[in-house]
């Protein structure tokens, strides 16, 4: 925020003071802190002086010391009313140190001396803006852009107070217009496309998104809306440009659940490996990729990857469970004891863990073992696998009938 410069004392008829002209000099040289001694003295030498006031202000406020300039320029507005540059001074003064509130009755006077220029009715409007008052916040700002037809300050206050009061596509000509007016206000359009999302209109916010390649959370925000979108295919090109420049598991993770949900399986299974590869101490990899695998049926590389990431992570019943799970259906009966052992001595077995307990024992023919695994399968099912539990009641009745031979 820019405050008004010096009043010169020819200006405001201020007294021909050795201390005021050497203060007013100071201020002139950009030279505050000098010029601060200075006109303390001016105005104990003429206290009743409003000019004085006001320049001690300027200085103060330009040494950071908002509180003793706003108590200057009040009391600058005591001696001389509706003075212009004090209220609006004061209240810029007031919203830079975050006073809206006490900000709006300077501002409303300094606007209403001169209605007909932006500053004012800028500053006006934000500090109306900030405390709430959008419908007001914005008829300023229209006012400031008809004083000044190339402030992109003002188009963009218009956007944001149109978008406070839920009126999204008129707020979306404004944000344009900021835009164009100034390339600075450009990264404004972002605002808009985020309240596009909120608002449920995905193909406005990704249409906004493509203009900002090289912004990384709009890339990774126009990503995320194209695959919720279902429109994998075209979030692939940009995921490649981005595994391309950057090869990080993330980067791959990424890549790989687009061509997942573009049905390019090899594709898929093949950053997956990759992603493994260039980072084997990543545990949700391996157990992203065992999964693929399992779904392939390469049981036996599947249950390479959820070794591994049991590994990384003893205690990761998931792990223990995927793993005894390939292990079963690749018939590696014994290696599937093993995992399960780990899982009970987790102590959180499920009754699919009984179950594969039970099927790999009765495939060992480890029978007396295998039918009190079939039966703690039965006794926690409880009816929701029927499939399984029919099974497990056929088999502990053939396993019976051969331990009684």
């Amino acid at each position: 925020m820019v405050l008004f410069g010096a009043l010169l004392a020819s200006l405001l008829f201020a007294p021909p003071s050795d201390f005021l002209a050497e203060g007013l000099k100071a201020l002139d040289a950009n030279q505050p802190t000098a010029a601060e001694p200075l006109l303390r003295q001016a105005v104990a030498a003429d206290p009743g002086d409003f000019s004085v006031h006001f320049n001690l202000a300027l200085a103060l406020s330009l040494l950071g010391k908002d509180a003793e300039a706003v108590a200057e320029l009040r009391r600058t507005l005591e001696l001389k009313p509706a003075l212009y540059e004090a209220d609006l001074n004061l209240g810029i003064l007031l919203l830079r140190d975050k006073q809206p509130g006490e900000a709006l009755p300077p501002l409303r006077e300094a606007a209403a001396l001169k209605p007909k220029e932006a500053r004012p009715n800028l500053y006006l409007a934000q500090a109306l803006f900030e405390t709430a008052d959008f419908a007001q916040a914005e008829s300023h700002y229209r006012a400031a852009a008809e004083a000044d037809v190339k402030s992109a300050g003002a188009e963009l206050g218009i956007a944001r107070s149109l978008v406070r009061q839920s009126k999204l596509q008129d707020a979306a000509e404004h944000f344009s217009a900021a835009a164009a007016l100034d390339p600075r206000f450009r990264d404004a359009l972002l605002e808009l496309a985020s309240e596009y999302e909120n608002s449920g209109q995905s193909g406005a916010a990704i249409a906004i998104y493509r203009r900002f390649p090289e912004n990384a959370d709009a890339k990774r925000r126009l990503l995320r809306l194209l695959l919720e979108n279902g429109d994998a295919a075209a979030a692939i090109p940009i995921l490649e440009e981005s595994v391309q420049a950057n090869p990080s598991p993330a980067n791959r993770l990424a890549l790989a659940s687009a061509y997942q949900i573009d049905k390019q399986t090899d594709k898929f299974i093949e950053q997956l490996q990759l992603a493994a590869a260039s980072d084997p101490s990543n545990y949700d990899v391996h157990m992203e990729l065992g999964r693929a695998l399992r779904d392939q049926r390469k049981f036996a590389a599947a249950a390479g990857e959820f070794t591994a990431a049991a590994k990384l992570r003893p205690d990761s019943v998931k792990a223990w469970n995927e793993l005894a799970s390939a292990l079963v259906i690749n018939e590696n009966y014994a290696e599937c004891l093993a995992a399960l052992d780990r899982v009970r001595a987790l102590g959180q077995e499920v009754p699919g863990d009984f179950y594969f307990r039970a099927l790999s024992l009765d495939r060992l023919r480890r029978l007396k073992p295998a039918v009190a695994a079939y039966q703690q399968f039965l006794a926690v099912a409880g009816g929701k696998f029927p499939d399984q539990e029919f099974l497990a009641r056929q088999r502990i009745r053939i396993l019976e009938n051969e331990l009684k031979k």
